[in-house]
């Protein structure tokens, strides 16, 4: 299984559960004042980025 695969996987499977979560907080944190809530979907809206970014550099990353 080439790493691209691997990726495509992991990175399928990691943001759907990282969905789950942030729809299962935000259950939480639609009942709390629109002052938490900003920060908190500003947050889930940028985190995911950093997990995808890495994976996708280590997927197209050269082997040596």
């Amino acid at each position: 299984m080439s790493r691209t695969s691997v990726a495509l996987l992991a990175g399928s499977i990691g943001l759907l559960l990282y969905l789950l979560l942030v729809l299962w907080i935000g259950d939480w944190v639609q009942g709390l004042h629109w002052a938490v809530q900003l920060p908190f979907y500003v947050l889930a809206g940028f985190v995911w980025v950093f997990p995808i970014r890495a994976l996708i550099y280590w997927a197209v990353r050269p082997r040596r």
